[in-house]
């Protein structure tokens, strides 16, 4: 199963930021450590998404201003990270491996990023740590590349996918699911293909039932060539953000509803992170290393990639 981290291209925050960024590292040190035992694992350096990748999703003077450095103090504001030339590698690279994550699911079943699930980025605004739409951007490179033509977004991060949601709205050949907190962020919600919200404190029973029901219905309404599944670790009853109470292993369990459910349909998927925002590191590691080991072990690709 092909990886692609891009947790070289840190991003230099301020002392006391709150966005967990060494979580990333910190993955990828698992999962190389679980490829030294034997897991079937390569990791492989993403691209840096091109203007041309990016222009498919996002407003021409947006993008121009993120890498201009000419974003307004609101804007910066909005997004949550100071602006940095290294910020503006860090989102290409990060979308560039969701776009090759899609590209390696089509040809050997499954593939990840090792961060991304930037699904609050809209057509022409970034906001919540996100600055470009990763899946929005690899969905748009698979249908320019004429490898899929419907695409379904299997977001199961905390938080609703407002931007996802924005991008697609009215587009049949894009299905956009999104399983998130009713009263989390963010406060301003677009309508999905199909919404799934659901009450703090909700644990694992009632939140997997809904899981498996929002998944079959995507599945059976979209009839997609591909799935994009944000697999959030911050419905996890640990996290600062997520206001839910899902154990590890029902995270789990909802991976394997997605899997399972792709491999019935006989559907390829690309893997991002989403969010994630324990106080431990070391726990959203965990969490996220869970669902890559489980995606390898039902992949099916040649050994020598």
């Amino acid at each position: 199963m092909r990886l692609y981290p891009s947790d070289s291209f840190e991003l230099p925050l301020p002392e006391g930021h709150s966005f967990p960024a060494g979580k990333y590292r910190r993955l990828r040190e698992r999962l190389e450590a679980a490829a030294a035992a034997g897991a079937p694992l390569t990791f492989h350096l993403p691209h840096a998404a091109t203007d041309e990748e990016l222009l498919r999703v996002h407003d021409a003077e947006y993008v121009r201003r993120v890498v201009s450095g000419t974003l307004s103090r609101d804007e910066i504001r909005r997004i949550g990270f100071p602006w940095s030339e290294e910020l503006v590698e860090r989102s290409r690279r990060s979308t560039g491996a969701a776009v090759d994550a899609a590209a390696a699911a089509l040809v050997e079943g499954v593939a990840a990023s090792l961060a991304g699930g930037t699904h609050h980025a809209g057509r022409d605004f970034g906001e919540g740590y996100c600055v470009f739409n990763d899946t929005a951007v690899a969905a748009r490179a698979m249908q320019a590349a004429g490898t899929v033509r419907s695409v379904l977004i299997l977001d199961c991060d905390v938080h609703q996918g407002n931007g996802t949601a924005e991008i697609f709205a009215g587009d049949e050949t894009v299905f956009t699911m999104s399983i998130h907190g009713e009263k989390n962020f963010p406060l301003r919600k677009r309508p999905s293909s199909l919404d799934l919200p659901l009450p703090d404190g909700t644990a694992d029973g009632a939140y997997l039932d809904a899981v498996d029901r929002g998944v079959q219905e995507s599945f059976a309404r979209s009839n997609a060539d591909l799935v994009l599944y944000i697999a959030g670790a911050d419905p996890f009853e640990g996290d600062r953000l997520g206001r839910l109470r899902v154990s590890k292993a029902g995270l789990l369990e909802r991976d394997r509803i997605v899997f399972d459910a792709a491999r019935r349909a006989g559907t390829p998927v690309a893997i991002v992170c989403g969010g994630g925002y324990a106080r431990d590191l070391d726990a959203i590691a965990e969490i996220h290393a869970a669902t890559m080991l489980e995606a390898a072990r039902g992949a099916s690709f040649p050994a020598d990639g």
